[in-house]
This record gives structure tokens, sequence and C-alpha cells, in this order.
């Protein structure tokens, strides 16, 4: 298979020029590949994955502050006590379940954070499903081929994830018996699995394919494929019935209508986009700069299309973006700065940065 990781274009930020491990002062640190006691996290958190760090950090949102550290037994490069049929290493993005009793995440075993492809030829992925009140990990499921994340279907009651190979596939696992139920072929490498807002649909950005599946969750059909821009990563959804495509090579974001299952704008940015979020109070776009990039920049609805209308000044290589329930707050991870940025949405201003572990991606919130 064709190894294209280091022609992505973030292929500076390779492991060699990663920052320093950040100490964590006034955190506990859980090492759930051995006997720890259970955790009691009943506040509300943010939960960051530290691909490098291989653990999450749990940030408390009242404090802003990081409460608990849970590690995944294995550092890359290092030696612990996990066997090493089960050793989780980079794990990447994080879902929440619809009943919120789980955190899925999808464990490609390679740094992605140098462009978001496909891997050598044999490389395996992994699923792990971790209770976000204890930080037990119940599931530890390796794939086939490695995978970019692991998404609850809208009921809860399945696993989603992507195989990154050319032969491009979706598994779907049963969420309870980690049975295999369904495998669905799309394009070649395919990387982000998203379910759209109204639960109708899975959405698969294929990188090397330059499009996006389009799968009806009930019947596991493919409905259409659509073509996108270049080396798309993740169809990123939004309250609104749109889809936000970030195209990495193609410095764009690509808007695909659920209802008609077609692009109705693209959004040029002239950088490489790490993450695009939709704000529904606010009717904005938030993309965060990819690579050397520091900020976020904020789109506003303009005589019909997406125009830029400010930025905030988050960390290097700006990846994930969420938004808290009322909308008032933004939490970003910042990969090459080891940290996740807390921003007042409509001052449009960093409020602090928190630091967490190496190479922080996904991020999700619990209440």
């Amino acid at each position: 298979m064709n190894n294209r990781i280091t022609a992505g274009p973030r292929s500076a930020w390779s492991l060699a020029t990663a920052l320093p491990l950040l100490t964590l002062w006034g955190c506990n640190s859980h090492d759930m590949s051995s006997m720890q006691p259970e955790l009691n996290i009943n506040y509300p958190a943010a939960y960051v994955v530290n691909a490098e760090g291989n653990s999450l950090s749990v940030i408390d949102l009242s404090s802003q502050q990081v409460k608990e550290t849970i590690s995944f037994g294995e550092t890359s490069g290092g030696h612990g006590s996990m066997n090493t049929a089960d050793m989780v290493m980079w794990p990447h993005h994080i879902y929440l379940s619809p009943d919120g009793s789980k955190l899925g995440i999808g464990v490609p075993g390679m740094d992605l954070s140098a462009g978001h492809a496909g891997g050598t030829s044999g490389m395996k992925g992994r699923v792990l499903v971790v209770d976000p009140k204890t930080g037990a990990t119940s599931v530890n499921q390796q794939t086939p081929v490695m995978n970019h994340n692991a998404v609850f279907s809208p009921d809860g009651s399945e696993i989603w994830t992507s195989q990154m190979d050319e032969a491009g596939k979706i598994l779907v696992y049963n969420a309870s018996t980690m049975a295999l139920k369904n495998t669905i072929t799309v394009g070649m490498e395919p990387a982000e699995v998203t379910m759209s807002s109204n639960g109708q649909y899975a959405f698969v950005a294929n990188g090397m394919s330059n499009t996006v599946s389009v799968i009806r969750v009930s019947d596991k059909s493919v409905m259409k494929t659509i073509p996108v821009g270049d080396d798309p990563v993740g169809a990123w959804p939004g309250a609104d019935g749109r889809m936000y495509v970030d195209n990495e090579k193609g410095q764009s974001i690509s808007v695909i209508d659920v209802n008609t299952l077609a692009v109705v704008e693209t959004v040029k940015l002239g950088f490489t986009p790490g993450y695009a979020a939709y704000h529904p109070i606010r009717n904005e776009l938030w993309v965060s700069q990819a690579g050397t990039g520091t900020k976020v920049a904020i789109f506003e609805r303009m005589n019909g299309a997406w125009m830029k209308m400010g930025e905030v000044q988050t960390g290097l290589d700006a990846h994930a973006i969420t938004f808290t329930k009322d909308g008032a707050t933004a939490y970003v991870t910042n990969q090459g700065a080891a940290t996740v940025s807390v921003v007042d949405v409509a001052k449009r201003t960093k409020i602090k940065d928190i630091a967490v572990g190496k190479k922080p991606n996904g991020i999700v919130l619990k209440y």
C-alpha cells in the first residue's frame, strides 16, 4: 500500500520535533493497564485525548483545571506493563455515547498530526471504550487495519470505525458485545466517520478518493458518493442541517446539505484546516489552522456565503474545537503546544491555556 503520511501537509510535525511532555502538577495519573482504584468523575468535564502522551486528560469545566490523567499504559516508544497484544499507541479522536455512559476512542497506532492519511501495509487499529465516570477501559478491540475514530450510532447500539487503507471499509460493531455486524465498502483511505445531526446518515471522508460516502444508518446502504476537495478528513455535523468537510490539501471547506446530499458551497481558506465546528447559537463556522498555524478563523454568513470575519489566537497546530452547551465557551486542542485553549466566544478572545499531555487532538464534553 502507498504510505502517504510523509507527504501530508503537516509533515513538519514529526515525532522527532514533538514538544516535551508537560508535567501535570496537582492532578492524579491512573494507569488503566494495571489494577487501580476507580475514579469518581462526577463533575462536568472535558475529556482530551493526548496522542503521544497516550492518555486522557480530564478537565473540570468549573475550575478549568486538569483533575485526572487516565493513562492507557504505554507511551510511544516506551515500555510499560501492558501485554503487547493489547498495546495502545497514538489514540486519536473521542466520542461520547448518546446516553453519556461510554467514551469511544479510535487508536490508529501512528502519529496523524503530520497529515490524516493511511499508514504502512499491515498496520492494525484499535477501538477503546472507556467509562467516563470511573476511567476504566472496558473494551480494547483490535481492528484489521489502522483506523481514525470510533463513533457511536445515534441510538448507541453500534460503534462505527474506518479502515484507512486503499480498499477502504467501515466496520460496524455491536456496542455491547463488540461482535462485527457489518463491513461497508467506501472510498480509498477513509478517515473520520461522523453522524448527521438528524441521525439518519453516517458520513465518511475518503482522503485518497477526494469524496465523502453517505451511508444510511438504518440499513447500512451507501446512498451516495459526493466529490469534495483534495484530501478530506472529516464531515463535521452542524445543527443547521449541513456537514462541514475539511479538505486538508485543498485548504477549503465543502458544505454538504444533508437533505439533498449535495455540496452547496465551497469555502476557500488559504490555510490547512484542522477541524471545522458550527456554532448553532451564533450561526458561525470556526475552523482551526493546522500545522504551523496558531489560530482559529471565524466565519459569518454574509450575502448568502461564509465570510471570514475574525480569528482567535489559540496555540500551535490548533486542532479540535468544541463548544459548551450554552455556547459561551470554546475549547480548542493544540497538538503542537500540548495545551487546550479556553476561548470566550462572544469576545473572541482566549481566556487561558490549560497544559495537558503531548499532542492533544480529540476532545469531548460531558455534563
